[in-house]
């Protein structure tokens, strides 16, 4: 368990705390290019750690990034005009760049002479594989960007899903980084396909459900390998890798798409959730494709909300639990929010927490992170921000002999 001073420092994002530092040292995804594809198109209102901003892309092509309300008034920018290379503001005219340099200021006398001193916070932005980034930490500190695997593929290789949760950003990532949970959460009470998973899901994961952990410190953070015992000669190994401060790359047949998932802070209590499904090598096929139900849950067409929610208890079918699946509900995503979402609160005490050995990864993950953000308020900057090229990793499984070390089955991967 955290002590209460511990959980909150690992939980709180808002500008001036820890954490909210150490997200402010890394690029971070805040949108699909999708959503603001169009050159003076609608702006788009965004929530990024606990500040109101507007994205926009100008005539030119370029995006920015701004905070909300214009200088002058305050008025919401999202109601403003995006024409001729920047924002201007519907109230009284103002207009700004995609740097926030406020270049015209029609409404006044002497708007010539003191536009220049008028400027919204902005934030630098760039695109890479389907994602608008953002860096929102001080200008001298801005690392170089990191480089992910699946960035270089075309479109055909890639699928994104941009999804929310009403609660803490640790608090839904924490799924992510616990193998131990894949043999129950996601599992079937009857004898069909592990909820449409099997290509991803080993059978033994429903053998063995005790977990042993190899958890491994990298220049990009935590390499998480979860060991389960097949039989009195072989194990089976999943790896997942956590990459500083919010990415975790999930295990997966070297064959199969791979899953990525980045968990983004809209403020202490609500999280944006980037999930990419990636093949490196092809386009994926039309099954691959058709996703919804399992890997991706169904979406509002009008709201793009999840229609498994908080507020119908995720769509849970009581029959199905009895008969077919362990949960009774049907996408992976809402399995894990119906466990995570609330757990006593959108932020969960972890000091009223039993941890055991099943833990383990979890435990490591919070370490680090909580380890990062006190160095950071001491002055020393995150090394990971300064490796781009360490984040070029994938999630594996792969069985071996009980003798072998994991390291074996990793080279063995990487060579194939």
């Amino acid at each position: 368990m955290l002590s209460p001073a511990d959980n909150e420092l690992l939980t709180s994002i808002v500008p001036g705390t820890p954490m909210g530092e150490l997200y402010r040292r890394f690029w971070i995804p805040v949108m699909r290019v999708s959503e603001i594809a169009e050159p003076d198109g609608p702006q788009v209102r965004l929530k990024i750690l606990g500040e109101e901003l507007i994205a926009f892309r100008d005539t030119e092509g370029r995006v920015g990034l701004v905070e909300a309300y214009c200088k002058h008034r305050r008025a919401p920018l999202f109601f403003g005009r995006n024409e001729k290379c920047g924002l201007r503001c519907v109230f009284h005219g103002w207009k700004y760049d995609v740097t926030g340099q406020c270049v015209e200021i029609p409404n006044a006398a002497e708007g010539e002479e003191i536009k220049h001193l008028v400027k919204l916070t902005a934030y630098p932005t760039q695109e890479h594989g389907g994602l608008v980034w953002a860096y929102m930490g001080p200008a001298e500190k801005r690392p170089p960007f990191p480089y992910f695997p699946w960035f270089d593929v075309p479109d055909s290789h890639r699928h994104l899903a941009r999804l929310t949760a009403s609660c803490n950003w640790f608090q839904v990532m924490e799924a992510d980084v616990d193998s131990s949970h894949l043999s129950f959460l996601h599992s079937r009470v009857d004898a069909q396909d592990n909820a449409g998973l099997d290509v991803r899901l080993k059978p033994a994961l429903m053998k063995s459900r005790v977990v042993h952990w190899d958890t491994r410190d990298t220049d990009y953070g935590i390499r998480i390998a979860a060991r389960r015992d097949v039989d009195e000669r072989t194990n089976y190994w999943r790896i997942n890798h956590f990459l500083l401060p919010n990415c975790v790359v999930i295990a997966g047949p070297p064959d199969h798409p791979m899953v990525v998932q980045i968990r983004v802070p809209m403020d202490d209590t609500n999280t944006l959730h980037f999930r990419v499904y990636a093949h490196l090598d092809r386009p994926l096929t039309a099954e691959e494709r058709n996703l919804s139900g399992n890997l991706f849950p169904e979406l509002d067409p009008v709201t793009g909300r999840m229609k498994e929610s908080r507020d119908n208890d995720y769509l849970m079918d009581r029959g199905r639990q009895k008969r077919e699946t362990f949960t009774g509900i049907q996408s992976v995503v809402a399995q894990d929010l119906a466990v995570t979402e609330y757990q006593g609160g959108p932020i969960s005490d972890r000091s009223k927490e039993f941890l055991t050995s099943s833990d383990g990864a979890i435990v490591a993950v919070r370490r680090r992170l909580i380890e990062a953000a006190k160095s950071l308020a001491v002055g020393r900057e995150p090394p990971e921000a300064q490796v781009p090229e360490a984040y070029r990793v994938r999630g594996t499984q792969f069985t071996l002999p009980k003798e072998a070390d994991v390291e074996v089955g990793l080279r063995k991967a990487a060579a194939e």
